[in-house]
């Protein structure tokens, strides 16, 4: 089971990891491929919004990945719960405010990780 939260921990991290890159760094680049439902013409104006955005992205990547340096077992899946659960919630906004796909993207793989967190603790 741990193998499992972790590469369910490790997955949400890498995503977030590359939206956070995306969008600090390729916004007026790979964004345009990624992000079609923007005029192309906004890519520019709103580069700064998108590098925010990003630092965002890149806060949850580094505490889920910050879970992973946690020697107490108890204390790294509390604290990777609790970022799957902002991932998860952000992805939830995402879906309802901008695009269904976020759900995708986001939500359901954090939502995994949360459950397998969860199981592990009442199998234990």
């Amino acid at each position: 089971m741990e193998i499992a939260i972790d590469i369910a921990v490790g997955f949400v991290a890498f995503i977030h990891v590359y939206i956070a890159w995306l969008e600090m760094f390729a916004w007026t680049t790979r964004g345009r491929k990624v992000f079609k439902m923007i005029p192309a013409d906004q890519f520019e104006k709103t580069k700064a919004m998108a590098a925010n955005q990003g630092l965002y992205n890149g806060f949850l990547a580094a505490g889920l990945i910050w879970s992973f340096f946690i020697q107490d077992a108890t204390w790294s899946q509390n604290v990777a719960l609790f970022f799957l659960g902002c991932v998860a919630v952000a992805g939830l906004y995402g879906a309802y405010s901008v695009s269904k796909r976020i759900l995708m993207v986001q939500t359901v793989p954090a939502s995994i990780g949360i459950i397998l967190i969860l199981v592990s603790w009442y199998m234990s």
